[in-house]
């Protein structure tokens, strides 16, 4: 196994792919991640203070949350693209470890998040759509743009991300569900689509009423989660997997609340995308010819580097650019402008002929660039159009236009410090054998790390052969806890069996105020479910930790008093004047397959069980000391 390993890694290392879904699977990472941190904003106070902006424990999190949003804005774009993906991954690590996110708050993806982040640190993720590419062209501002080849990258870098990240998550999750007798059902995508707490406000019961449509989705599934991680890499499956994964995960994110999961798994889809659809997708998008041809000064350091940047932008290749010096003699057009005018501001032609100069030639190019656009017509606009060229003008006629000595032609290019350049492509391009050997050993741990999980928590665990005093087992432990922390290996053990069975019943919770009427809190709603954006994370803490088949009163009592200060002060309530009342629904949740099951769990009615009141900022309850036996 391990000369196969060794053998694959460097055959898969000698191909070249296009860097186009690296780079896209960046941008998507990185915008996943500054949701949540806007998320974790948002809620600050229910998440950290141990009672809700009462008793307020980190005072700093907003601030560090904001620093957190600065990197991840630096991801999307891809500025400092090393030093910014390396900070995410230590501050996503503090956060799960370090707060109540993971405790009590877990968003069923942090460790998801932590294992791509993981690898993302030795992904080129720079080298498509990023700002440290477009540095990279301006440190050496002579170099035509047409001189940069475009960017490949190891066909590697998008395998082994897929077959750890997904491939072990499908497998080991699969393993789990064999033991839940609603997926042997084929109903595992049905049962948890009929329980109030669990949906999204768009009614799928005309798919969910299907039982034939639901039992082929349910064994789809498992089909595919047992054998992607096998086939995945196969040139004639690459498509079916793709399209069966991206089917699966948009149908999470618009059918449960769990949305920041299915969107995380959503990304990875990037790439999976066959080489050739990037290049086809490229042929389609990029202009066929260009709409504009713009001429600049040669010889002007400011010219060449603002040809670089809008060249970088121009993604559809609208805009052409030439040297006034080499190309303009060449456009009849031009003849009438001599060549000391046509080097002091940036000139252009459309293919009409007409000809644009200065603030106009950049609205053109803005204009033709399509999706920039907006710029275009704003830059046109009477007064900002005055503006603007009172400001160019101020840069054009004191640019530095001595030209160039060699060493100014060919200046020293940036260094390629990211650890992708340093590993897979300086040590396997000098040593590639010892590389393959390495890496293949690095696999094999991983596999190790990940079998560990699957066999004590998918089959020893579920089996009742556990021993926790077993030195075997402490080990196991121990070895998943530091993968679990630092890769991200955990169970996928999903809204299985042992998390339906006995869930009998939910809980809301509303208030009544001084005038005696009742209202209810902008959290559960009569139907019982779960009001954006009390979703992701939030929607974990009350649905599979306070509210549970067995509900253990301490726990309940907590997150109700947490839920209650949080929406009450936002609500703008006078916590004292209002009392709180805990309500309680009966539901169903059947590994078999009724008809209408959600619109049923909807219509069951209410009663109160208990009431919650605040005095002297301390909470009290009023309720049944087993609430489980009601």
């Amino acid at each position: 196994m391990y000369k196969l390993i060794s053998s694959k890694i460097l055959e898969l290392h000698s191909k070249q792919a296009p860097a186009i879904g690296i780079g896209l699977f960046r941008i998507l990472y990185g915008l996943i991640t500054l949701q949540e941190i806007i998320f974790l904003l948002y809620f600050n106070h229910l998440i950290f203070d141990p009672i809700p902006y009462i008793d307020v424990e980190f005072p700093m999190i907003p601030f560090f949350l904001c620093l957190w949003g600065v990197i991840a804005a630096f991801i999307v774009v891809g500025y400092r693209y090393q030093f910014a993906i390396t900070c995410n991954y230590i501050i996503w690590i503090i956060f799960v470890n370090f707060t109540p996110m993971q405790r009590d708050f877990d968003g069923g993806f942090d460790l998801f998040m932590i294992g791509a982040g993981f690898f993302l640190l030795f992904m080129p993720g720079d080298r498509a759509f990023s700002i440290d590419h477009l540095r990279h062209k301006l440190s050496t501002p002579f170099t035509h743009y047409s001189a940069y080849p475009k960017p490949t990258v190891s066909t590697l870098a998008y395998i082994l991300p897929v077959a750890i990240c997904l491939g072990f998550l499908y497998f080991d999750s699969a393993i789990h569900k064999m033991f839940a007798e609603h997926w042997r059902n084929g109903l595992g995508t049905w049962l948890p689509a009929t329980q109030p707490y669990y949906v999204s406000a768009i009614d799928m019961s005309y798919l969910l009423n299907n039982t034939f449509l639901q039992n082929i989705l349910g064994y789809t599934i498992l089909v595919f989660q047992f054998t992607f991680i096998f086939f995945f890499t196969q040139r004639q499956l690459r498509t079916v997997y793709l399209l069966v994964g991206l089917g699966l995960h948009l149908g999470i994110t618009l059918s449960f609340n769990i949305y920041p999961f299915g969107l995380g798994m959503l990304a990875f889809y990037a790439l999976l995308v066959p080489f050739k659809w990037w290049r086809c997708i490229g042929r389609l998008v990029t202009a066929k010819q260009p709409s504009l041809t713009v001429f600049y000064d040669q010889l002007c350091p400011l010219c060449n580097r603002t040809v670089l940047i809008l060249n970088h932008f121009d993604i559809f290749s609208c805009i052409d650019f030439k040297s006034a010096q080499e190309h303009a003699a060449h456009y009849p057009a031009l003849a009438a402008i001599n060549n000391e005018t046509l080097l002091t501001d940036l000139y252009a032609l459309d293919r009409t002929n007409r000809i644009y100069s200065g603030v106009d030639t950049y609205a053109q190019i803005f204009i033709k660039m399509r999706y920039l656009f907006p710029i275009g017509i704003i830059l046109s606009l009477p007064g900002i159009h005055q503006f603007a060229l009172k400001k160019y003008r101020s840069i054009a006629d004191t640019r530095n236009r001595i030209p160039c000595t060699s060493a100014c032609l060919l200046p020293q290019a940036l260094p390629d410090t990211t650890l992708y350049h340093q590993f897979f492509e300086g040590v396997a391009t000098q040593k590639p054998h010892a590389f393959s050997r390495k890496l293949s050993k690095i696999l094999l741990a991983l596999i190790v790390f990940q079998l560990n999980s699957s066999i004590h928590y998918g089959l020893i665990y579920r089996l009742n052969v556990d021993n926790p005093r077993n030195p075997i087992s402490q080990a196991s432990n121990a070895i998943l806890m530091a993968s679990q922390t630092f890769l991200g290996i955990t169970p996928h053990a999903l809204y299985l069996h042992d998390h339906f069975t006995g869930y009998d019943h939910i809980l809301a919770l509303t208030y009544t105020d001084q005038n005696g009427a009742e209202h209810w809190l902008p959290f559960v709603n009569e139907q019982g479910r779960l009001l954006a954006p009390n979703w992701g994370r939030v929607h974990s803490m009350w649905a599979n930790i306070a509210v549970t088949p067995n509900i253990d009163n301490k726990r309940l009592h907590k997150f109700i008093m947490k839920v209650t200060a949080f929406w009450g002060i936002d609500c703008g309530l006078n916590l004292e004047n209002v009392v709180f009342n805990i309500k309680l629904k009966k539901i169903n949740a059947p590994s078999y397959w009724i008809h209408d099951q959600l619109h049923k769990n909807f219509a069951s009615p209410w009663t109160t069980i208990g009431t919650a009141k605040w005095t002297d900022n301390q909470i009290s309850f009023d309720l049944p000391d087993n609430i489980n036996q009601l």
